[in-house]
């Protein structure tokens, strides 16, 4: 079915639209990933570890993050994922006709761009119900298997990819075609913004790609490995901090006044957790 004539014409604003379209899905869209994938990953050093991370993202506080996520992160992902809908009903399918590699990296981006574009909506579907009013949550996405995080319980994002198998191979498709279409979307926008023109120069510029793209994609796979057999039975939340680092500990000592680093409560052998508080407290002090 030919969808081209479909789809608008984008008229003087082409140039514009096509650099913007190529500028979001490096930054901030390409970085959001990375940086998605990375925290996700940190369920492979333990329940702890993950809820550790995820403490320190919703500590900035819901407002703090509504201003942070709409601007960075979903309105440039929209915008992206739309126009690259465009983009592709306005594109012609040839790939039986000439089937070489080039032409089968071009269909290959718009396939799994429209693929990581479904997966998204999905994705934050299942985890946060795409909208946070506690009305929407209750009667529409919960209904509808949807708004499966909690915040408080990190764990829960563990439990709703462990819900199911076929969630499970919807992730794993999901995240390996972001993966493969910002990788190669970098060997692309190099040649749209003219860093790599020449064919030499852009067979160089495969490899700093694949690399990304192996990287990113040992990363994912990992943390839905991780997301899919972590123990989700005992509770993430409310427990102790992380050890802190060797440098951490050695720049603490310099900074106390007799040279010795305060205790860590996370440390401490005798620590316990406040009532309602994810911070631990010794029995000695009763606070922090």
């Amino acid at each position: 079915m030919d969808l081209s004539q479909y789809a608008p014409s984008f008229g003087r604003y082409e140039f514009v639209l096509r650099r913007l379209h190529s500028l979001t899905g490096l930054v901030p869209v390409g970085g959001y990933l990375a940086f998605h994938l990375l925290t996700n990953a940190s369920i492979l050093d333990g329940p702890q570890a993950f809820a550790y991370r995820v403490e320190q993202i919703h500590r900035l506080g819901p407002t703090t993050l509504l201003l942070l996520e709409w601007p960075f992160i979903f309105l440039p992902i929209l915008f992206h994922g739309i126009l690259g809908m465009l983009i592709v009903m306005r594109g012609e399918r040839n790939l039986a006709n000439y089937p070489y590699s080039g032409n089968i990296r071009y269909t290959l981006q718009r396939v799994t761009g429209v693929i990581a574009f479904v997966f998204i909506l999905y994705h934050v579907f299942h985890m946060h119900g795409w909208l946070r009013f506690d009305w929407w949550k209750e009667h529409v996405a919960a209904p509808l298997a949807g708004a499966q995080f909690h915040p408080e319980e990190p764990l829960s994002a563990a439990r709703a990819i462990q819900g199911s198998w076929v969630v499970q191979a919807v992730y794993g498709i999901g995240v390996l075609a972001c993966v493969y279409h910002f990788a190669n979307g970098i060997w692309t926008m190099g040649i749209t913004w003219g860093v790599w023109t020449g064919p030499n120069a852009q067979r160089w510029a495969n490899i700093p790609a694949l690399v990304v793209g192996l990287f990113l994609a040992v990363v994912g796979l990992g943390a839905l490995w991780g997301m899919a057999t972590v123990d989700t039975s005992q509770p993430s939340s409310g427990q102790a901090r992380p050890a802190w680092s060797a440098s951490h500990r050695a720049s603490q000592a310099l900074a106390a006044p007799d040279g010795h680093a305060p205790a860590s409560p996370a440390r401490s052998p005798t620590a316990v957790t406040a009532p309602g508080s994810s911070w631990p407290v010794t029995p000695a002090a009763g606070n922090r």
